[in-house]
């Protein structure tokens, strides 16, 4: 049975960098916006959203590098899944669609991308949504005792190549399943068909995302401190929302977000973390709200 798609969304195989080849879904008319998903999910998850958007913008929801139906390139250097390169795909894509200047909004993984490249980017990236992260360096610094079992997943796919990727390989139904389950604030929100594309894009794709993860264990870091140790910060507009992890997690969620991003719109979601399909015409408002700073 065919992966569900995004109606009257064109489907299009566009290059990214480095001769990486993207899957996207583009539709709409207007000011472009670039839609990032998260983890174990594509580029379907922004389909309530996307649909909301393209009344007034072109909207652009590429599958990740490593994801979905995206390039999968060998790990070969922490470089290739650095988040830096997936941001550079991101501005080679929206070049290709004929937009040199774009807003950005990214969840989860794709918000990770997203902040570095408006860090990256800046002249190209006109406004930043990004949902339910903190960026790289600080989500480790949060992260300590009992806690941080909440994101046991990411100590495990920071190990040395080879023993994470057996493990969840040979169980990819249920460890990627079980995140689908867990985060879910409306189970609802993720129908059997969509549950179903997402297990098996995900189960296609296991050295690839623990690539990606376990970049954000080493090289990301080393970026982003590079950008603290200099002051830099998000220039254009910042919208982020999230659950309320800093008050679970004990740290100030938005002092953190006010550190990268002076002009900061900070929102807390009673969604749970697959927002974009949970309370679509919230993440679609909020969207907008961005855009028109």
């Amino acid at each position: 049975m065919p992966d569900p798609t995004i109606p009257g969304f064109d489907h299009l195989r566009l290059p990214g960098a480095d001769g990486v080849g993207l899957a996207a879904a583009v539709g709409g008319a207007g000011s472009p916006v670039v839609l990032l998903h998260g983890f174990p999910q594509t580029h379907l998850m922004w389909r309530h959203v996307a649909a909301r958007l393209a009344h007034e913008h072109t909207v652009i929801c590429p599958d990740l590098r490593g994801y979905g139906a995206s390039d999968k390139p060998a790990a070969t250097d922490p470089g290739v899944y650095a988040k830096r390169a997936m941001a550079a795909d991101v501005v080679a894509l929206a070049a290709a669609l004929g937009h040199g200047r774009f807003a950005l909004v990214g969840h989860d993984r794709g918000a990770l991308v997203a902040f570095r490249a408006g860090l990256d980017h800046p002249e190209t990236v006109t406004h930043l949504g990004l949902l339910d992260i903190v960026p790289t360096l600080d989500m480790w610094n949060v992260l300590h005792g009992v806690s941080a079992a909440v994101g046991y997943h990411l100590f495990l796919m920071a190990q040395p190549p080879g023993l994470p990727e057996t493990m969840i390989a040979r169980s990819a139904d249920a460890f990627f399943g079980s995140f689908l389950d867990a985060w879910a604030g409306d189970p609802a929100a993720l129908p059997a068909e969509v549950r179903a594309a997402y297990l098996r894009a995900s189960a296609g794709a296991v050295p690839s995302i623990v690539a990606d993860y376990r970049a954000s264990a080493g090289i990301d870091i080393a970026h982003d401190r590079a950008d603290l140790d200099a002051g830099s910060q998000l220039a254009m507009p910042v919208t982020v929302i999230q659950q309320d992890w800093g008050s679970q997690l004990g740290y100030d969620a938005a002092g953190v977000w006010r550190a990268w991003a002076p002009d900061l719109d900070h929102r807390l979601t009673g969604a749970g973390h697959f927002m974009a399909e949970e309370a679509p015409d919230e993440i679609a408002g909020a969207v907008r709200d961005l855009l028109a700073r």
